[in-house]
């Protein structure tokens, strides 16, 4: 009679058990659905938004990490040995043509007026502080975003008004095109015994 009794326990507690397995997982079923909902799927405009956020990160903190008396640093400067670094852009100046470059680039996306004062890719000459060139540098990634908002799949092919390029074409070279300069902002930072911020905790 004893035996009975435990075998009838552990039957039940079996029971309990499988019916508690079958609860969760109509659970986590039920919510699968839900959380997918939640999910946009990917577009054009998502996924050039998450380009240009991407490679303004990299040259935003890169760009900050620059100390103010070293704006105006160009590798020239360092008279390396077997080097020809003469006439290169300064650190600044880097800094102010992607600005430039990511406003020739998507304001004919966007439709916006050039900033006063842009009239090549080195950006405005008046801009001469650290505080400046990053609002500058800053206001000109707002305006890629406010592009790749734009994008869908009917427009990406369009050449603007005036244009030879596809919008497509003009947002994904910006980008590629800040990241070029990036790199070049990477090795100014070294030359100056300053880690990159995108490599700070890691092994160089």
């Amino acid at each position: 009679m004893k035996y009975l009794r435990t075998f009838c326990l552990l039957v039940l507690l079996v029971s309990a058990v499988a019916a508690s397995g079958q609860d969760t997982k109509s659970a986590v079923a039920s919510a699968a659905p839900a959380q997918a909902s939640q999910q946009a799927p990917p577009s054009i405009a998502s996924t050039l938004e998450r380009e240009v956020s991407m490679v303004e990160k990299q040259v935003v903190e890169a760009a900050q990490a620059m100390p103010e008396d070293k704006f105006n640093f160009a590798p020239e400067s360092l008279n390396i040995a077997g080097s020809d670094y003469k006439g290169v852009r300064t650190f600044a100046v880097q800094v102010k043509h992607i600005a430039a470059s990511n406003y020739f680039l998507w304001s004919p996306v966007t439709g916006d007026k050039l900033p006063e004062g842009l009239k090549d890719g080195n950006g405005p000459e008046n801009l001469k502080t650290k505080s400046d060139i990053l609002n500058f540098l800053k206001d000109s990634f707002a305006l890629g975003h406010k592009a790749a908002s734009t994008f869908t799949a009917e427009n990406m092919l369009q050449i603007p008004a005036g244009g030879k390029s596809p919008r497509l074409y003009l947002a994904t070279f910006a980008v590629a095109h800040a990241f070029d300069h990036y790199g070049q902002m990477v090795e100014y930072l070294r030359m100056n015994g300053i880690v990159p911020p995108a490599s700070r905790g890691k092994s160089d």
